[in-house]
């Protein structure tokens, strides 16, 4: 999205300048020419984004987001123009950085841009679904029911989110403080029983022995270990972004015991409602599994919605390439053949995320409670044996005495 400041003159003669937001100067040249104005001069201009304070972030809480969408739907539902609408949660938002973004925003629409188009400025703020859903809704005149539909739609995708979230925080905590503790014993506590054994000159128990090299190892070695993890981390996050790496690693998510199942549920059902969002607000197919490619964050699943699109262009069904790519179960292939087959392709949409909303809600309850007792178990294993392995020459000892 780019921005042309023009000059035209209208049926009067009248001379009027102004700045207007569009994908490209053609659209700009057609949308003055509608209004009968006779174009004297258009540039492309570069604007400045909204000013930051210093040290303010530019970031919008999603929550944020959410309540400004359903505040919008309802003023714009009211009868209030958009511009003075916009003006009001300008006032009322508490966010610095969303407040500059939403001035910005009425200035564009003053100097003749689309609400959309306006949006479209914002990327971090409003994503590729928001902006796409505000320019259905801009084009049917149904804006407040699209806003209220989109802030519904991320209130669920939110929710969701934070299940999954809070599922996965418990053990990855719970495993980080067990590895923690653990590195700390051996680095600190077994090399002191060490010196101890050492000075005792007696033959100690294998058990303890591999205890000690164990130890010794890991203090001599443990900056290369934590700089091989960092180079690790960091070479993972760079390769994720390639087509390749973001291939294998996205897969191999999926692929994950106990995990991968629930990010596929996750993916399943952020697919059918995002789809079945954008189907209800009148996108059209091929435009709705463009946005759902670019929302579904994984790369496997965009190279399934790709298959999807080909079949679509062809004139095929939705249903077939689901199929074949052995990612989506065959109750949702079947259930989206139907709703084909129907017209009622949202409502079956619909009815699938529900389906696995509940499902991703039973598999957090059941991962909470199969990796609680799991970890208790493994980290009492790792403490019971560097315990048993260092109080076992002791035990020896007070055996020879006696």
């Amino acid at each position: 999205m780019a921005t042309f400041k023009y000059t035209v003159k209208d049926e009067n003669s009248k001379t009027i300048s102004g700045k207007f937001s569009a994908d490209n100067r053609e659209a700009v040249i057609e949308e003055l020419r509608k209004r009968k104005y006779i174009i004297i001069s258009l540039a492309e201009t570069k604007e400045e984004g909204p000013k930051r304070a210093p040290f303010q972030k530019d970031k919008v809480n999603p929550d944020e987001i959410v309540l400004f969408a359903r505040q919008l739907a309802t003023m714009i539902d009211a009868g209030i123009p958009i511009l003075q609408a916009l003006d009001a949660l300008e006032q009322q938002t508490t966010n610095a950085f969303f407040k500059a973004v939403l001035g910005t925003m009425k200035t564009d629409i003053e100097h003749g841009s689309s609400l959309s188009a306006a949006f479209a400025k914002h990327p971090k703020v409003f994503n590729v679904l928001f902006i796409n859903m505000v320019k259905v809704g801009e084009t049917g005149g149904v804006l407040s029911q699209v806003l209220d539909r989109v802030s519904s739609y991320m209130e669920k995708t939110l929710k969701l989110q934070r299940k999954v979230k809070a599922a996965l925080t418990y053990p990855i905590v719970v495993v980080s403080m067990a590895i923690i503790i653990t590195v700390g014993l051996l680095v600190k506590v077994v090399p002191t029983f060490a010196k101890i054994y050492d000075s005792l000159n007696q033959k100690l128990p294998a058990m303890t022995l591999l205890l000690i090299t164990i130890s010794n190892l890991l203090k001599q070695q443990l900056p290369l270990i934590l700089v091989i993890l960092i180079v690790t981390a960091v070479f993972l996050s760079r390769w994720h972004k390639s087509e390749k790496g973001a291939r294998v690693i996205d897969g191999a998510i999926l692929k994950m015991p106990i995990f991968g199942d629930l990010l596929r549920k996750v993916a399943i059902s952020r697919f059918s409602r995002t789809l079945a969002t954008l189907i209800q607000s009148g996108v059209p197919i091929l435009e709705a599994l463009n946005v759902v490619q670019k929302t579904i964050g994984n790369k496997i699943l965009e190279d399934v919605i790709e298959d999807v699109k080909v079949n679509v262009k062809e004139g095929e069904s939705i249903a077939a390439p689901l199929e074949r790519s052995k990612v989506f179960p065959a109750m949702v292939t079947r259930m989206i053949s139907v709703g084909e087959k129907s017209g009622k392709m949202e409502t079956m949409l619909l009815k699938v995320s529900e389906f696995y909303d509940d499902q991703v809600d039973a598999a957090v309850d059941g991962l909470t409670s199969i990796i609680e007792p799991l970890i208790i178990g493994v980290l009492g294993i790792i403490i019971g044996f560097i315990v048993i392995a260092l109080f076992m020459p002791i035990l020896a000892i007070t055996q020879l005495i006696k």
